[in-house]
This record gives structure tokens, sequence and C-alpha cells, in this order.
């Protein structure tokens, strides 16, 4: 049952990402601008699309899990201390620490890995 409960949150904590990143395609230039008013330079949402879809997949089927969560971290604490560091604005300190939260999941993830319901199981052969 605590694998199937893996599953679950692998699913869960990836969900935030892959919406994400499916909401940045729709929304093209208009999250272009919105990082461009943070300096960041707009040819950057491409791979920022790409982390935001695939790595989170990789979470949720099981493959290569830690690199996949270790780079949802770093994206997590990047998009963090980028752009919700007005901690006068209420909706961006909720923004920052939501974020810190998701780098603590991967960061679990991370450490842990996937368990059983993943493409990382190691097979168990006997000999006979």
């Amino acid at each position: 049952m605590a694998n199937f409960f893996d599953l679950v949150g692998r699913i869960m904590i990836s969900a935030i990402f892959l919406f994400s990143g499916i909401n940045k395609i729709f929304n093209y230039d208009g999250t272009v601008g919105w990082m461009e008013g943070f300096g960041i330079p707009g040819f950057l949402l491409v791979p920022a699309i790409i982390i935001e879809i695939l790595f989170p997949l990789m979470i949720i089927v099981g493959y290569k899990t830690r690199i996949a969560a270790g780079g949802l971290l770093l994206f997590s604490l990047l998009t963090a201390f980028i752009f919700h560091l007005d901690f006068s604005n209420q909706m961006q300190v909720i923004a920052f620490l939501k974020n810190i939260g998701l780098a603590g999941g991967m960061l679990f993830l991370v450490v842990h890995g996937a368990k059983d319901f993943s493409m990382e199981k190691k097979k168990k052969y006997v000999r006979l």
C-alpha cells in the first residue's frame, strides 16, 4: 500500500509543474512579457516549458526520478527567488513559500527516489 501512496504522491507533487508548463504554452506571449518584466529574457521560456512538462512526467512514471526531482528542486528555488521575492505582497509571500515547499518535496524524492510503481524498479530474478 505504501508503494501505491508513493505513486499518488509523485502524481500530486508533479501536477502543479505539469499544468503550469501547459498553461505557459497557451499563454506564451503573456508569460514572455511577465518574465521580461523581471529582467529575464523571453527565450528562456522554452526551456522552462520543457522542464515543467518533461521532468514531472519522468517523476510520475518513475524514470530517472532523482535527476528529474533535482532539476525541479533547482527550478523551484530559482523561480521563488527571482519572481516571488516581494514580501510586501501577501500573494508573493504565499507563492514564495509554495515554491520552497515544492523544493522540499523534490528534495525528498532526490533522497528516496521512486518506489515499486516506477520504471526504476529493479527486477528480482530467482535462480533455479
